[in-house]
């Protein structure tokens, strides 16, 4: 049975704002010095944190591991089950253990304490059940009860999953935040995302060798070496291999469209070439460089790459840093 736009609309922001309601009264509800405890026990942990969970607890444990990891803490996911059958051997001393359970009553975690214990591994709950076993046996604990869940039944883990996920990620932004991990930081472990690729992709891992011809070079030489090399331009440099300019594509056509045919054989590459063009050097960000060809009057396509003493060592083309993913 279906029911109208209206009350669907009406229906998904409601419970929308149950669940924002909900962590709300989680951080009205939170003891500040559970909270300092487990923030101490976190940036003060010698060895890694290891999150703990079943179920769709298990599904937040997971997330809560790798948004630790990405932000500058080594978190890792371990499954109880797993756990109590060999899987232990990665917990050691100097570890500290985040437990997730609503119910706080969750068998296999409950099981794998006594092992923690020995192992010297303090364990953090976040728990919806304060009186539960998890809850008074754990080293701190965090409120993550809610009133209700999002499930119209009241049974599916919803509210209490997003609250719970919610103070694992405030726990994980405040120790970055402490620990001063910065954008470059944070980029060295997301090589392949857009930011981290505009914080470590280089010029030099995007360049090509430098296509170089001499002033004197004929057009017809010009042609040949565009051609060869087939990058939309060449690098003109003088006997030291030195930059002075670049023909493009566009400089070639321009020239010869506008020069008496009679005269073409006097045409070289000093004639055609843009002098002292815009260049980039190789340790330069490829975000950087695609910046200096677009944010212009007239956008570029090739930047020559020159060395510290204006030495060409080769060309990047816009093409390939857009390809890159930037």
């Amino acid at each position: 049975m279906s029911v109208s736009s209206v009350q669907s609309y009406s229906k998904v922001t409601e419970l929308l704002r149950l669940e924002a309601s909900s962590i709300e009264r989680a951080a009205d509800n939170l003891d500040p010095a559970q909270i300092e405890r487990a923030l101490a026990m976190i940036s003060e942990c010698s060895g890694k944190i290891i999150v703990i969970g079943i179920g769709k607890s298990g599904v937040i444990a997971q997330k809560i591991a790798q948004t630790l990891t990405s932000t500058g803490t080594v978190g890792i996911f371990v499954h109880p089950s797993d756990a109590l059958h060999g899987g232990l051997g990665i917990i050691s001393t100097g570890d500290v253990v985040i437990a997730l359970s609503n119910s706080g009553e969750t068998d296999e975690i409950l099981a794998l304490l006594p092992a923690l214990k020995q192992r010297n591994a303090p364990v953090i709950a976040i728990v919806g059940n304060m009186q539960s076993s998890l809850a008074r046996k754990a080293d701190t604990v965090l409120d993550a009860s809610v009133d209700k869940e999002a499930c119209p039944l009241n049974l599916a883990p919803t509210t209490s999953t997003t609250v719970a996920l919610a103070i694992g990620d405030a726990l994980a932004m405040t120790v970055m935040e402490s620990r001063g991990l910065t954008e470059e930081d944070f980029a060295a472990n997301h090589p392949a995302g857009r930011l981290g690729k505009r914080l470590t992709l280089r010029v030099e891992d995007l360049m090509h060798d430098s296509p170089n011809v001499t002033p004197d070079a004929s057009w017809i030489d010009v042609v040949k070496a565009i051609s060869k090399f087939a990058l939309g331009a060449v690098n003109v440099v003088d006997g030291g291999g030195r930059l002075i300019g670049i023909v493009t594509d566009g400089d070639l056509r321009r020239t010869i469209e506008r020069t008496d045919p009679t005269k073409l054989t006097d045409l070289t590459a000093n004639s055609m070439m843009t002098p002292d063009p815009v260049s980039t050097t190789p340790d330069t960000l490829a975000y950087d460089a695609l910046r200096s060809m677009e944010d212009r009057s007239s956008q570029i396509s090739v930047l020559p790459v020159t060395d510290d003493n204006g030495k060409c060592v080769g060309i990047v083309r816009l093409h390939d840093i857009v390809r890159s993913g930037l």
